[in-house]
């Protein structure tokens, strides 16, 4: 089944058209990658899929629902780590947990044995009672990364979601991804970090200046680019300079 879909997205703000024409499906059940240089569009795109920015023309649809139609029900259906983590600065890590939960409609119990499984599991359980606003880059990350999957929504969106966090910690987010995935639920990862696309994307896709250049498998992507390092595979196909058709 098809968990998100693009279809046509295109996003301008004046005169600059940050995204064109975009389309890519993503399978219920994998992680998919959305990889592309700084203002290529990913953001701007993971933003019209939540329901943030209103597509120019096109849309998107969450399992089977437009999001143009029905925003605030694809909200529910999905959780979002977005490039800024959002916690609320004066509220303590438990209480931004907390606060989101009951904003989603958990029950106390459930919710209460979930805050303390996260902080738990992403070392935050020291920083219980500390006001986000004390939290370090890192910490607030990972608190962010708790608030997404708190639900354990059907859909999460993730931007950058190890950025700034320490090893042990990344670690631990990218196993909880890949077992997100594996228990059927679906993940949209935009990330720079090219290892953790190797280790987790199922399928991926590459966008520059707003546009599709590529779209499959990590072992299409080899045979395209003629390479086999990913770093120098994701250069070729930004680049251009493949051996194939890119799309």
């Amino acid at each position: 089944m098809v968990a998100v879909e693009a279809i046509s997205l295109t996003k301008a703000f004046g005169d600059f058209l940050a995204v064109r024409d975009l389309s890519f499906k993503v399978e219920e059940g994998s992680v998919f990658g959305l990889l592309g240089p700084n203002g290529a569009g990913k953001t701007t795109t993971l933003r019209m899929i939540y329901g943030v920015l209103r597509p120019t023309s096109g849309t998107a649809r969450v399992m089977g629902v437009d999001v143009r139609e029905n925003p605030l029900e694809v909200k529910r259906m999905m959780g979002v780590l977005p490039e800024d983590t959002g916690v609320y600065p004066r509220l303590t890590a438990e209480e931004n947990l907390i606060y989101f939960g009951k904003l989603r409609g958990m029950e106390e119990g459930r919710l209460r044995r979930r805050v303390d499984k996260l902080l738990d599991i992403l070392d935050l359980s020291e920083k219980r009672f500390v006001i986000a606003d004390k939290l370090s880059r890192g910490q607030k990350q990972k608190l962010a990364f708790a608030r997404a999957i708190l639900d354990e929504p059907p859909v999460l969106l993730l931007d950058e979601p190890t950025l700034g966090v320490d090893v042990m910690s990344a670690r631990e987010i990218r196993r909880m991804i890949g077992e997100y995935a594996s228990s059927g639920r679906t993940v949209i990862l935009s990330t720079h970090n090219m290892w953790e696309v190797e280790r987790l994307c199922d399928r991926i896709a590459i966008i520059s200046e707003g546009t599709l250049r590529y779209e499959g498998s990590r072992e299409d992507l080899e045979r395209l680019a003629g390479e086999k390092e990913f770093e120098d595979i994701f250069v070729r196909l930004v680049r251009g300079e493949t051996v194939g058709k890119a799309v």
